[in-house]
């Protein structure tokens, strides 16, 4: 099992309301979980957003928060609710509303991988699924909330970066600037979860480092920007995904010969990113 359910990397003092956060990029298998798979520990990492912890990881340099997924997306799924449970792989779940999600395997607890690959040979038990689920989804997320209520109470906002990486043959079918294919998806389900401001700030300093980018296609946000995204309450969430061709090699999930600079980019676009939560006036100020 994964020793940790998240990862909490703060700065010495928080100067920003903006958060950041990667669900996906937990990366601890552990023997116990790859031996009930029928995949190799290569397959079952194509579901990971390998790196995305390491790209993001200056936050806390420039005044944010870091909160990290401990246990991998393979394993639990921090990006869907606690209740997206797939009744093809647990014992004891009705069926409900047509949920896509969980009909394509891709409930709270996957049962696939990329590619629609099996994880299990079988089904587990409800209860093992809620003992999962109690051990490493709530507790993320119950940091998470507490993390978007400092800020709110700091500095009167909360401006939540929900951070992923997206297979670059994802993009096949997309266009992004001069008819070449994005590089930076950013998801706010179509304005509902973030101002516009606060997207038009995120999508241009993205733009200003060199990086295509589109907003909600193919990817315009889940669960936790449904969650979260209050704009009405000053509470903004946007999600970013980033080609992994840009700085991995996808098929051995391993960083390639570009990794060093696009994550010394990305320092440059974190610390501007962080910025943008700087323009609220701390309320212990006021």
């Amino acid at each position: 099992m994964p020793k940790a359910s998240y990862i909490l990397d703060r700065p010495q003092k928080r100067t920003t309301s903006v958060v950041f956060a990667s669900p996906h990029s937990g990366s601890d298998y552990g023997w116990s979980f790859l031996n009930t798979s029928v995949l190799d520990e290569l397959a079952i990492r194509s579901s990971e957003d390998a790196f995305v912890d390491h790209l993001f990881g200056q936050a806390p340099k420039f005044g944010a928060p870091l909160l990290k997924a401990g246990a991998p997306r393979a394993f639990i799924d921090l990006n869907r609710s606690n209740d997206e449970l797939d009744p093809a792989l647990i014992h004891g779940v009705r069926r409900v509303a047509h949920n896509p999600r969980v009909a394509s395997g891709l409930g709270v607890i996957p049962r696939v991988v990329a590619g629609g690959r099996a994880i299990y040979n079988g089904k587990m038990t409800l209860g093992d699924a809620q003992a999962r689920i109690n051990r490493y989804w709530h507790p993320y997320h119950d940091t998470l909330a507490r993390l978007m209520r400092e800020s709110l109470t700091s500095f009167g906002e909360a401006i939540l970066l929900d951070c992923h990486s997206m297979p670059h043959e994802a993009l096949e079918t997309v266009s992004g600037g001069g008819g070449k294919r994005p590089q930076i998806v950013l998801g706010d389900r179509f304005g509902a979860s973030a101002n516009g401001e606060v997207v038009e700030r995120v999508e241009s300093i993205f733009a200003s480092a060199g990086l295509r980018v589109v907003r909600n296609a193919p990817f315009a946000g889940a669960y936790v920007t449904q969650a979260y995204g209050r704009p009405s309450r000053n509470q903004h969430v946007v999600q970013i995904e980033i080609d992994r061709s840009l700085y991995m090699d996808e098929a051995r999930v391993r960083p390639n010969a570009d990794f060093e600079s696009f994550a010394c980019l990305m320092t440059s676009v974190v610390a501007e990113l962080a910025d943008i939560g700087r323009a609220a006036v701390p309320v212990a100020a006021e």
